[in-house]
C-alpha cells in the first residue's frame, strides 16, 4: 500500500475524519484469521504476561521514564517495534512532526506500510485513532498524546474490542508547570489492558579493541497489566524486524539454566 497522509489542522475536526475514512477505504481487508495476542518472541517476558503476550484487542500504553531524548527516543521506538510486528497497515497520528522515519524503519516499521495522520490537539487525536480502531483492516493505531483521561482511554478500548488491531498510546511528558501528574504520565488512571516505562540504558559492550557503540539497549517496565503482576527487564533495542533481544549474559545463564533443569529432570 502506499503512504497516505492526513495533516490539515486548520480545517474541522469532521472533516479531518473524513478524509481519514477515504484514507482507510483503500486498506483492504486480509481475511486471515490473526492470533488474539501478539507476542514478544522472548520467554522471560512473555511468561509475565496474562495471556501469554499483548493483546491485540486492547489499548496498550507507553511512557518514556523521562523527558530526556535519549527515553522519549526509546519509547517511541518500543512502540514502533510493537506495530513491526502486527500483521498490516499502521496508522499512526501525531501532534508534531517529529517522527524519523529511517529510525521506525530500523525498528521494523516500514515506510509503505504506515499511513500517518496529524491532529490539532489531544482530542482530535483521540478521535482519529477511535475512527482507526473502528475500520477493523489496520493492524495497529498510535497515538502519542499528552494527556488522555479515563473516558479517554475507556472510548478507546472499547473501540479496540472484538477487532484484531492494536492499540498503542504514548503518553509524552508534560512541561512541568502544568504537570498534574507529577512528572509521571502514567499517573493519571487509565482503562489500558497493559502500560509500559521505557528508558534508555547503558549500550551493550563491544570487544576490546573494536571501535563504535554495540547495540542499545532499553530498562522495559511493565507498571501494570490487568489480570497479572508488574515486571521489569534490561533488554536489547528491536532490531530490523521489531524485536527485542535478551541480553546475550543473560540470554547465556537462561539456557544454562534450562539444561541444568532438563539434566535434573
Amino acid at each position: 500500500m502506499r503512504v497516505v497522509a492526513v495533516s490539515c489542522p486548520a480545517i474541522p475536526s469532521s472533516a479531518i475524519i473524513a478524509e481519514l475514512r477515504e484514507s482507510l477505504k483503500k486498506v483492504e481487508r486480509d481475511g486471515l484469521r490473526r492470533r488474539p495476542v501478539l507476542p514478544f518472541g522472548i520467554g522471560a517476558i512473555d511468561e509475565k504476561l496474562a495471556p501469554g503476550g499483548l493483546r491485540l484487542d486492547s489499548l496498550h500504553e507507553i511512557a518514556a521514564a523521562s523527558a530526556a531524548p535519549s527515553d522519549d527516543a526509546a519509547a517511541t521506538l518500543f512502540m514502533a517495534g510493537i506495530a513491526a510486528r502486527a500483521w498490516g497497515p499502521v496508522l499512526w497520528v501525531v501532534r508534531r512532526r517529529d517522527l524519523f522515519a529511517p529510525g521506525l524503519y530500523q525498528a521494523g516499521l516500514a515506510p509503505e506500510r504506515l499511513i500517518y495522520a496529524e491532529a490539532a490537539d489531544d482530542a482530535e487525536l483521540l478521535a482519529l485513532m477511535e475512527e482507526g480502531l473502528r475500520h477493523r483492516g489496520l493492524g495497529a493505531v498510535v497515538g502519542e498524546v499528552k494527556r488522555a483521561a479515563m473516558p479517554n482511554t475507556r472510548r478507546l478500548q472499547l473501540a479496540a474490542e472484538g477487532g484484531k488491531t492494536i492499540a498503542l498510546l504514548l503518553k509524552r511528558h508534560a512541561r512541568a508547570a502544568t504537570d498534574k501528574g507529577g512528572g509521571n504520565p502514567l499517573a493519571v488512571p487509565s482503562a489500558a489492558v497493559t502500560r509500559w516505562r521505557i528508558a534508555a540504558a547503558p549500550s551493550a559492550p563491544l570487544p576490546v579493541g573494536a571501535n563504535g557503540v554495540g547495540r542499545a539497549r532499553w530498562r522495559v517496565e511493565l507498571v501494570r497489566q490487568r489480570g497479572g503482576e508488574p515486571a521489569d527487564w534490561t533488554m536489547e533495542a528491536c532490531d530490523e524486524t521489531g524485536r527485542l533481544a535478551l541480553p546475550a549474559r543473560l540470554a547465556d545463564r537462561t539456557a544454562g539454566a534450562g539444561r541444568a533443569y532438563r539434566h535434573a529432570a
